[in-house]
């Protein structure tokens, strides 16, 4: 009974012991009905997983789900930690002038961007990763490589002068947080079945997207406990090294690597020539680049716009409203996807930008009112739009390979075009990801030209209707029910 119970806080597997190699070489397991349609699962050393096939359902149903469960699990938690460390500078620069540091508003938006451009770069050959050196090992790779931005921010933080030049280096090695998010989800689609696979995809996106949020609640809190009114900088790294350990031994013990996971550099170039896959990318810039890039800088707003709302005395500590912004927008995430299930992701995905272009002039007209709460309020709608626009954009990639690209006109078979669907969504994820980097420089931008952020807003706005336009003329104006479904 104790065994069950620990199988079942574990999620491992009576045949697939947890702390060693399940079986020796060439083992196979017990033919319990996994090998139904299929070879059965043959446990090799380095915890590695032979003739895995999530669509063998009596394979799913014995040993697969379990398994996959519990590298879901590990994968969402390094990945949270991954977007913690990515999201680690917006954070911290608004409490740099406190620290002693004197660095121009040109300095700090790059501080805040450097992270997001290395990040989205890092994803295009993260996705390659895991086909390489196996999901599991990669995961481990992947989360200790975060020791070194979280500790180099540390010790920059700690010293006033340290020069811009090092502080953006190392500003510049948290995109390692960014990267991580490509290999996760490329790792996790191999262990899921396709009618499983939307549900665990969302959940690994959306586990990975709070990472944002916690950071913003728990740093501020962090830097302040027991500071006596001063700010304890290095902390922001330093606190959060003992979990990226514990991811990585978590992935070392309880995750696997599939003999099953096949690079596809051929889908990838395939995908590349694909007039789909640009136009879903600016889309996708849209959606989660907004989201990812208001994140950014959402503290630096509040405190440029409300400077005594920047920090919140709570007893002995500061705590920064910023990090609802990031909350709402993973929670919507899911939901946007869900809408997009049964009213199609290019009806969600207009509606999105609708929604995003008027909260956003509807905060720019109210900002003379210098209400912060209204500020807030229409701040969070627009992190919960771009949120549901995520998920609904995302949705829509894999119809539109299935449907309209140019391997499905020619007739090519359903795997071929599964295969062109999955390299898309990874280029797409890293093109969109630029969007963090976009969004900080365009402010940064408008307020050295005009001295405001308001330009910057209305250019937004702008690029919101003609994304809007774009899907509505090259996705929702044509549509009509498939077989498949709403586009």
């Amino acid at each position: 009974m104790t065994e069950r119970i620990a199988d079942a806080i574990t999620g491992v597997s009576p045949n697939h012991d947890a702390g060693s190699t399940p079986a020796a070489p060439g083992r196979t397991a017990p033919a319990d009905g996994t090998a139904v349609g299929g070879p059965a699962l043959e446990y090799r050393p380095g915890r590695w997983i032979a003739n895995w096939d999530a669509e063998n359902k009596a394979q799913w149903e014995s040993l697969g789900r379990g398994i996959a469960r519990r590298n879901l699990n590990w994968s969402i938690f390094a990945e949270f930690l991954g977007f913690v460390v990515w999201q680690l500078w917006s954070i911290v620069v608004v409490q740099l002038p406190s620290a002693g540091f004197r660095f121009s508003t040109n300095e700090i938006f790059w501080l805040i961007s450097m992270p997001s451009l290395v990040g989205a770069t890092l994803r295009i050959p993260y996705t390659f990763m895991v086909p390489r050196f196996g999901g599991r090992n990669w995961t481990i790779v992947s989360a200790l490589l975060l020791l070194i931005p979280s500790t180099g921010l540390a010790l920059c933080v700690g010293n006033p002068g340290t020069p811009f030049g090092v502080m953006l280096l190392v500003a510049a090695l948290a995109g390692f947080g960014g990267g991580n998010f490509a290999s996760s989800m490329a790792n996790i689609t191999f262990f899921y079945p396709a009618r499983e696979k939307g549900w665990a995809l969302g959940l690994n996106a959306a586990g990975g997207n709070l990472g944002a949020a916690v950071a913003q609640l728990a740093v501020p809190i962090a830097v302040t406990l027991l500071a006596a009114g001063a700010v304890n900088l290095p902390v922001a790294g330093l606190m959060w090294i003992p979990l990226i350990l514990l991811a990585a031994f978590g992935a070392w013990k309880y995750m696997d690597n599939l003999t099953s996971a096949k690079g596809d550099v051929a889908g990838s170039l395939a995908a590349v020539k694909e007039p789909h896959l640009w136009i879903m990318a600016l889309l996708y810039i849209g959606t989660f680049g907004s989201f990812i890039g208001f994140a950014g800088v959402f503290p630096k707003l509040i405190k440029d716009y409300f400077p005594t709302f920047s920090s919140i005395g709570v007893g002995t500590v500061a705590l920064s409203l910023a990090f609802l912004g990031p909350l709402v927008g993973s929670l919507a995430r899911p939901f946007g996807g869900r809408m997009a299930d049964r009213l199609g992701g290019a009806r969600m995905t207009v509606t999105a930008f609708a929604a995003m272009a008027v909260i956003t002039l509807t905060m720019v007209w109210t900002l003379p009112l210098a209400n912060f709460w209204l500020f807030l309020t229409l701040f969070l709608a627009l992190f919960t739009a771009s949120g549901f626009g995520n998920g609904a954009t995302y949705r829509m990639i894999p119809v539109i390979f299935a449907l309209h690209s140019r391997a499905a006109r020619s007739g090519a078979s359903t795997v071929a075009t599964q295969r062109l669907a999955s390299s898309a969504l990874g280029l797409i994820s890293a093109i969109g990801a630029y969007g963090g980097f976009v969004i900080p420089q365009v402010l940064n931008a408008s307020n050295t030209a005009s001295g405001s952020y308001t330009p910057a807003f209305y250019g937004f706005v702008a690029a919101y209707l003609v994304m809007l336009a774009v899907c509505w003329a090259c996705y929702l104006r044509p549509a009509a029910r498939h077989g498949k479904g709403h586009v």
